[in-house]
């Protein structure tokens, strides 16, 4: 399929016992994007991003992918950034690659191979060898490296040292494919902010907010980053 929305999400909610984690999440996003999920902790980001990758059902609602369900097609059109690593320590770095390209028919080895001299990765060390950030740069290569109709990034400079992210950002920019769409998931919203077309604002659960990041600058006046603090100071 390639419906115009890469995204359709209807009254979408999730629960977990009486925790509402997602309560009515409308929210359509187009092709072609790089689109922010900005939000206090606890707000639904995360429970948003795993139910887009097929890892959680929501309990009520619907969520699309190119008009699909999340399920077997959605994932090999998607691919998924977790906010941890999860590959074994006992793996090597090149093993990480390996299964990626086996597994999806998107994987671009050179590419990857491109991406681990601009980061700097050690394609023969063992993962259990490799700092936080590095292991956080070892899944941000794999991901980029597909050539994806959407990406799904949840918190991908959480655990990267300032003097690392423009070199991450450089690398989401380059890596992705111009047709797919990003959806970034932080709260570092400073630093990714040059990146964005649009931001989306997530409190308690619900879409607040759904604009043009430029939209923002020049009908409100300030920035995302601002309007993000004003929105939420009690909250984060």
């Amino acid at each position: 399929m390639n419906t115009s929305n890469i995204i359709q999400c209807s009254n979408l909610q999730r629960t977990f016992g009486k925790t509402i984690a997602l309560n009515g999440v409308d929210l359509s996003v187009g092709r072609g994007r790089i689109v922010g999920l900005a939000a206090p902790n606890a707000a639904g980001k995360t429970t948003l991003i795993k139910i887009l990758a097929g890892l959680l059902q929501p309990t009520a609602g619907t969520a699309l992918i190119d008009g699909e369900v999340p399920g077997i097609y959605t994932k090999s059109i998607t691919a998924y950034l977790p906010d941890r690593p999860s590959f074994p320590d006992w793996m090597k770095v090149q093993d990480s690659i390996d299964i990626y390209a086996d597994f999806f028919a998107d994987f671009d080895s050179e590419k990857a191979g491109d991406i681990c001299r601009t980061l700097k990765l050690d394609r023969s060390a063992k993962i259990r060898t490799l700092s936080k950030g590095t292991k956080e740069k070892l899944q941000l290569m794999l991901v980029m490296s597909r050539k994806a109709q959407l990406y799904l990034l949840d918190e991908p400079l959480a655990g990267i040292d300032p003097a690392a992210r423009d070199f991450m950002l450089h690398t989401i920019v380059a890596g992705y494919n111009e047709e797919g769409t990003v959806l970034i998931s932080t709260h570092l919203i400073t630093d990714v902010e040059k990146l964005l077309d649009e931001v989306i604002f997530l409190k308690e659960g619900t879409v607040v907010l759904h604009r043009p990041a430029d939209e923002i600058r020049e009908t409100d006046g300030k920035s995302v980053d601002e309007l993000f603090r004003e929105m939420f100071r009690f909250d984060v």
